[in-house]
């Protein structure tokens, strides 16, 4: 299409764009219905979006794909990236169905084996476009995501309340009713109040930046990994496929394991240590130079970033209780926002620095890390804070 930098940057950038703040309002709306009817509207869009760019390349690629296209090209890839969003809508339905003390493994799972797909995608992607062309790969991506709304149609079901507010109880009445069969997080009753009353909680804020942190920047080093390897490092383009899809898979699936770590040490330590990994690979990538501590630095990275990523949705639902579903809006979709902001920033040090950039880059997840660890260090003290402002319970005459 003889486009430009800038035009091919804003294209693969629009996808994160609209799956990032698409996050905020239908994450907001799960307080309204569950979570089951957002999630669907947004993978029916994604599957138009992607079912567009097929018909694209089937009908215009390669001879009549001009730049007169871009436009048409740039509005089905906003609607592919909808899909993204369904993630804090996930997040908001699977936490409702579950107990404070497992919320943490909960989204952890859920978050850790759904973010596979990145590393999946590096490595499977490339063979199919190998063997059958570019068009077979979306027809690919078309069939995936279609079972995976059909299964989701079928399978799914919002938790106890909301099923009971569907047959007609009121609030008061659903509330009590799902509270005795076990639910503990319930919702504000409507969508924009959720929103406003997840920012007006401070401790939304911190959880923010947290999660741009790690996994913002975890969707940009996904995207940057390869070209860092291959440039910084000349290796071959199959060694850089790997090394990304490793980082993308690990960081994926620690994510599992770092739910329940949360449940059972407490979030914020698990994110003080968790940050302080991703600290020390960052060190190790910007200062090291070789390519074995490099390749030691992206594996603390990717732990780092992973384990606390299960770590800020444990803390959610504790911090910002009345409100879960928007302030999981507010963090997925703010957050998420790195994968669109970070990349920029890399190149910029490359501008800079020319190839010893692509190094010094790294600098930008040391920054992120501290302020990160600090704000936990915020977030654990008026947590002592609001303990220590509670009162002691008596004890009774007769336990006495």
């Amino acid at each position: 299409m003889k486009l430009s930098p800038g035009q091919v940057g804003f294209l693969v950038a629009i996808p994160m764009l609209t799956g990032s703040l698409l996050r905020i309002p239908f994450g907001a709306w799960v307080d309204n219905n569950g979570g089951k009817l957002p999630f669907l509207i947004l993978l029916v869009l994604s599957v138009i979006g992607i079912a567009g760019l097929w018909w694209m390349l089937i009908t215009l690629y390669p001879e009549h794909l001009t730049q007169s296209y871009y436009p048409l090209l740039l509005f089905f890839g906003a609607l592919g990236g909808c899909g993204i969003a369904t993630f804090s809508v996930g997040i908001g339905q699977v936490s409702y169905w579950f107990p404070k003390q497992r919320q943490g493994w909960a989204l952890g799972t859920y978050a850790g084996l759904g973010n596979t797909s990145p590393g999946l995608v590096a490595l499977i992607l490339p063979l199919i476009i190998a063997f059958w062309g570019l068009w077979a790969a979306y027809m690919v991506s078309i069939a995936i995501v279609v079972l995976g709304v059909a299964l989701y149609f079928l399978l799914s079901h919002n938790a106890g309340y909301f099923q009971l507010r569907a047959q007609g109880l009121s609030r008061e009445d659903a509330r009590r009713t799902a509270g005795s069969a076990g639910q503990e997080l319930f919702p504000q009753d409507n969508a924009f109040r959720t929103l406003v009353e997840a920012a007006r909680q401070w401790q939304t804020w911190p959880l923010v930046l947290l999660y741009f942190t790690t996994f913002g920047g975890f969707l940009a080093l996904t995207a940057w990994l390869a070209t860092y390897w291959q440039t910084y490092f000349h290796t071959t383009h199959w060694t850089a496929v790997e090394l990304t899809a490793g980082f993308s898979l690990l960081s994926s699936l620690i994510r599992v394991p770092g739910g329940g770590w949360a449940d059972r040490l407490g979030g914020e330590k698990v994110a003080v240590a968790s940050l302080t990994l991703l600290l020390i690979g960052a060190l190790l990538m910007t200062f090291s130079g070789t390519f074995v501590l490099s390749i030691a630095g992206e594996i603390c990275i990717a732990i780092g970033m992973g384990v606390n990523n299960a770590a800020v949705f444990c803390m959610l639902p504790r911090y910002v209780p009345d409100a879960v579903g928007g302030a999981s809006g507010w963090v997925g979709g703010l957050g998420a926002l790195g994968g669109f902001a970070v990349p920029p920033l890399l190149g910029q040090f490359v501008s800079w620095f020319g190839p010893s950039g692509y190094a010094w880059g790294f600098s930008v997840y040391i920054g992120l890390a501290l302020a990160s660890i600090a704000l936990t260090g915020v977030l654990i003290a008026a947590l002592k804070r609001e303990q220590r402002k509670q009162p002691t319970a008596k004890p009774s005459k007769a336990s006495a």
